[in-house]
Order: structure tokens, then sequence, then C-alpha cells
């Protein structure tokens, strides 16, 4: 892919859209040296939003840094072209995220991209590799333990997307505000020593439409899974990280969202056993601090 058909891809402001990672003397955070990391066989995460204040970059390197895996998926939205025709917004802080998936498919982590709706511009590349990044449409994933699941960002079932596009622009304007109010208050609390919270999470919960759009958006997309026989679906999307369990033709269909890294911050994982779980990041960070925070008494001792 040329610079130029990036541009074509994007908009005006591509010329200088750092997809190049950059030399390791230039990553504004390193990598830490001898991290322990927890193991995974598969990770799933979506909806990062690079390229747009919203994102969460710090909690999401912190995830990178302490966590590996077998398999990773992307599950779509990782970068938001939406945006980036609009504003050019890109801190180097999106750079070392884009160098450390670089880097772990160098180092032969199996990563899979399926493009969402806000990087759509990259659905037409689907098939091909790039970086030992594999870009899909869609992707089936075989569990350790002999489940199927369709993988997929989502937007297919979303009813706004597919009958009201202008309106989803309209709905995405009035998101990134909201985001920017949750930029400010988050901005406010870490100065204050408080941990991260979700300002826009915390109304989507409160709002009555939302959560009945969920829920259905939820039930279709179940509900696909079961017609093309899979044992269940991972999605992104509706940036609401959940799991469900539903009944098809009497079949039982797991729904699976791994949620986003603008609200709740949240990564879907496989353990080496099939077990799935969903992390909610900024609470294992509190609970990390809070380990280390018991742990400083022993280590004086000790020392």
């Amino acid at each position: 892919m040329t610079s130029a058909d990036l541009k074509d891809l994007i908009g005006d402001n591509i010329a200088s859209f750092p997809l190049s990672p950059l030399p390791i003397s230039d990553l504004r955070i390193p990598e830490p040296e001898g991290n322990a990391r927890r193991s995974y066989r598969t990770i799933w995460i979506s909806d990062v939003h690079l390229g747009t204040q919203g994102c969460n970059a710090e909690l999401l390197i912190d995830f990178l840094d302490n966590v590996d895996s077998e398999t990773m998926y992307l599950v779509g939205d990782i970068i938001d072209g939406w945006r980036l025709k609009k504003k050019f917004y890109w801190p180097a802080a999106h750079n070392d995220i884009v160098w450390r998936i670089m880097k772990r498919a160098r180092r032969g982590t199996r990563v899979i991209y399926i493009p969402g709706n806000h990087d759509e511009m990259f659905r037409q590349f689907s098939g091909l590799d790039f970086g030992g990044i594999a870009i899909r449409r869609a992707a089936f994933h075989d569990t350790a333990d002999g489940r199927r699941l369709m993988v997929l960002h989502g937007d297919e079932f979303d009813a706004v997307m597919l009958s009201h596009r202008w309106l989803a622009f309209v709905g995405d304007h009035a998101y990134h505000l909201m985001m920017k109010l949750n930029h400010t208050v988050n901005a406010v609390r870490k100065a204050l020593g408080k941990p991260y919270w979700s300002l826009s999470k915390a109304a989507k919960h409160k709002v009555k439409n939302a959560v009945e759009f969920i829920g259905k958006y939820e039930e279709v997309v179940a509900r696909a899974a079961g017609e093309r026989g899979v044992d269940g679906v991972v999605c992104g999307h509706i940036h609401t990280a959940e799991f469900r369990a539903f009944e098809h033709h009497g079949k039982r269909i797991e729904y699976w969202n791994d949620g986003d890294w603008v609200e709740g911050c949240n990564a879907l994982v496989e353990h080496h056993d099939g077990r799935m779980e969903i992390l909610h990041w900024p609470e294992e960070m509190k609970r990390r601090a809070a380990d280390d925070v018991a742990a400083a008494p022993e280590a004086r001792e000790a020392a």
C-alpha cells in the first residue's frame, strides 16, 4: 500500500499518517524490560479509535505491556478514519500502540485484523497480509475446548448503520462531544489521584433507549451466529463488554462483546484451557496498584 493509496482512503491529511512503526529509540513509552506478562491463548480487542482524543492510549499500552497471547484479534474500529478525515490527530502514544502490535506480529503472534465501520477503508484489502497482520472481513475461531466462534466487528447488524447512515454520522459527532467531556473529567480525577471512571458508560446504562438497543443488538447478532451453525460470536461495535447465552433452535449460542478502549477499556481473553473472560483493565490496574502498596512493607523489610 502506497502513501497515495492511503491518502485516497482517509483524506488529504494522510500524507504524514504514521502507519509505519517508530524506531525503538523514538517511542514515547518504551516497552518495560524483563516484564513478566500474563499468558493467554487468544486476545480480542476492538474499538480503540486511534486518531481521536477519546482513545485511552495509556491504558491500552499498559494492557499490551502486561499480557501476551498466541493469537490476537483486532475486531474493528482500531483506527478512526471518520475523525481523521475531519481533523488530523495522532499523538506519539498512538504510534506506540501501532508499534507494539506490529512487534507482536513480527515475533510470532498470529494477528488478525477485521476492519469495522470507522476503519472500513481497509476492508478492500481483506484477504491480504501486511507486516504479518492478516486483514479479513470476518473470521472463525476454534477454542481450546472445541467451540467454534464467529468473529466480526458487528456493524453489519446495526439497524442505524444499515438504514440511516447519515444518522450514524450525527450520532458519531454527539458521541465524540461526550468523549471530550469524559476526557476532561478523567484528567481532573487523575490530578486528584483517583482511578479512571467512564462518564459515558455510566450515562449509557442510565438511558432506557440505549439499554433496549444493546439488548436487541445482542439478540440479533447471536441469532445470526446460530443460523451459521457456530457455537457463538465475538464482536465489538457498541462499546459494551458483555457475555450472554441465547438459545437458537434448541442450541446454546454464546454472545461475547470485547468492549472498547474509549469508555470501558476492556478486552476479551481465552485461557489456555478454552475458558473465556472479559477483562476490565482499569480495575486490573487498580488491583495491581493495591497489591504493590501491600507488598511495599515486605520489600522494605527484605531490603
